[in-house]
């Protein structure tokens, strides 16, 4: 299933995708996150998605046109974001750091989330090289703590698409402020749905790629991660819990901005469109105001 989070009559609403239909899982009578979100059904696990798989056959579902409404981040507060940094070998080397001998973490502050489809936007008195990472995403979907390596995926609710937008002088420079590089209002982009862990045979065989302004920038394969997602949960959740709705964008690979010669950052009027096979495509335009 494609889960998603949209605003239909200036409401923020959860729901499922239906071929170009989405079905509104808050009339079904299923529970509503704070925001207004996916939350609270994450939180609730199989059993929950069962019902949403109820919602779909339902001959009453109240249901919109996609083209009708806006989609919006499918969580729109995760309570962490935990990121992987330098998880593919050739993205290191164009980096020019060593191959790690394990996960890479850091943070991405909630504020950071942003919609698939909404604007970029940053200060520039703060920062003036913004670069793109296409990720693949993995979205928790049950509690956990020291998960052993191989019922890792039982863990996992669902695949998405994150851009992790990265403010590179403040990333690298000085004092290296890798969360906060990454952390500035609009810097995840992420979406537009999450695909339950049913639907994707095997999330390491799944192309990835950025597109900037209608020029392929990044390509690669999941099978290359350094760190497999197996792998990244269970180091994540050793000594920490893993809570529904907690976000892990996987890394990325080769052909970021800041490597190329000469480099190349965001600027205003671009379009940054970010897509995972099998998962789904986010486009976001830079505007600076």
């Amino acid at each position: 299933m494609k889960l998603l989070t949209f605003i239909a009559h200036n409401e923020i609403r959860p729901g499922v995708l239906d071929g170009g239909t989405v079905i509104d899982l808050k009339a079904a009578g299923l529970p509503v996150g704070e925001e207004g979100d996916l939350l609270q059904i994450v939180r609730g696990g199989d059993a929950m998605l069962e019902r949403v798989r109820e919602a779909i056959d339902s001959p009453t579902r109240r249901t919109f046109d996609l083209d009708d409404v806006r989609l919006t981040a499918p969580l729109l507060a995760p309570s962490k974001i935990i990121a992987v940094g330098l998880n593919y070998i050739d993205h290191c080397k164009e980096a020019n750091l060593p191959v790690p001998t394990e996960p890479v973490l850091f943070s991405k502050f909630p504020n950071s989330i942003t919609g698939p489809f909404d604007e970029l936007s940053w200060p520039e008195s703060v920062t003036n090289e913004v670069d793109y990472e296409v990720e693949l995403a993995v979205v928790i979907g049950r509690r956990g703590r020291n998960i052993p390596e191989k019922d890792a995926l039982d863990y996992v609710c669902g695949y998405s698409v994150v851009n992790d937008v990265s403010a590179r002088d403040l990333q690298f420079a000085n004092a290296k402020q890798w969360d906060r590089g990454k952390s500035l209002d609009t810097f995840c982009p992420w979406g537009p749905y999450i695909v339950t862990r049913d639907e994707i045979d095997d999330p390491h065989k799944l192309d990835v790629r950025t597109v900037l302004n209608g020029k392929e920038m990044q390509k690669s394969n999941t099978k290359n991660l350094i760190f497999n997602i197996n792998q990244i949960i269970a180091y994540a959740s050793q000594g920490t819990t893993l809570m529904p709705g907690d976000l892990i964008p996987t890394g990325t690979p080769f052909g970021v901005g800041f490597s190329r010669t000469p480099p190349v950052f965001l600027k205003h009027g671009d379009v940054c469109e970010c897509e995972v096979e099998d998962i789904g495509r986010i486009v976001n335009k830079v505007n600076l105001k």
